[in-house]
């Protein structure tokens, strides 16, 4: 019995050990990924923002000229949403809101939405979502050239009504078997035009950095 007992005793300690290890090596291991991680999702999000807004048209850092907004009621959820700034001797060129349409066909549809200082849509591009596979992915510029067709819109191009599907009497074509998607992107894209419009004033006043709640 007490030869069973050892045995069972020396298994646990083991286990034990083992369970320690493993641990510290998922610790090593995200710790040793994290920075490379984040590199990559920086050099993404630069890339995305190039795609939008031509470099020769700012001389900023656009990453680092930029701030965090909660507004919920215009940008999809509660969550804070980085807003960067494009200027060209001090002078506002260009904002690029991160927004999120939360009613997708799968959940949250994350994007960038680039706007010039005049209101007009730069370019939309989706960052994040998890749309069904050859229907609703079709809002990756990578898959279809559809988000192409928000480039120089502004909220009087078209009109409100306007500003949506077609088969909700819109001007924006469905994807092909897909039509809530492409009619959540419609109205979250239209949602940041207005606060744009509305909240332009802080949007290129707020400090490098800051977090601005416009929850209200």
């Amino acid at each position: 019995m007490s030869s069973l007992t050892s045995n069972m005793s020396k298994t646990g300690v083991a286990l034990a050990i083992f369970a320690l290890v493993c641990t510290a090596l998922l610790a090593v291991t995200n710790e040793v990924t994290k920075d490379r991680i984040a590199e990559e999702e920086r050099l993404f999000t630069l890339s995305t923002l190039s795609e939008m807004v031509a470099t020769d048209s700012y001389d900023n850092d656009l990453v680092a000229d930029s701030f965090f907004l909660i507004a919920p009621a215009y940008l999809g959820n509660d969550g804070p949403k980085t807003v960067y700034r494009a200027r060209k001797n001090n002078e506002p060129v260009a904002a690029v809101i991160s927004t999120t349409a939360p009613d997708g066909y799968s959940g949250n549809i994350d994007m960038l939405v680039a706007i010039n200082i005049n209101g007009e849509l730069m370019g939309v591009r989706v960052v994040k979502h998890k749309e069904t596979p050859g229907l609703g992915d079709g809002i990756n510029i990578q898959r279809n050239d559809w988000i192409t067709d928000f480039d120089g819109r502004s909220l009087n191009n078209p009109d409100t009504k306007g500003w949506a599907v077609k088969k909700d009497n819109g001007i924006f074509d469905q994807l092909t078997g897909a039509t809530i998607t492409p009619r959540a992107v419609v109205k979250a894209v239209y949602l940041c035009l207005q606060y744009f419009d509305k909240q332009q004033s802080l949007i290129f006043s707020t400090a490098s950095g800051k977090t601005i709640d416009a929850s209200d």
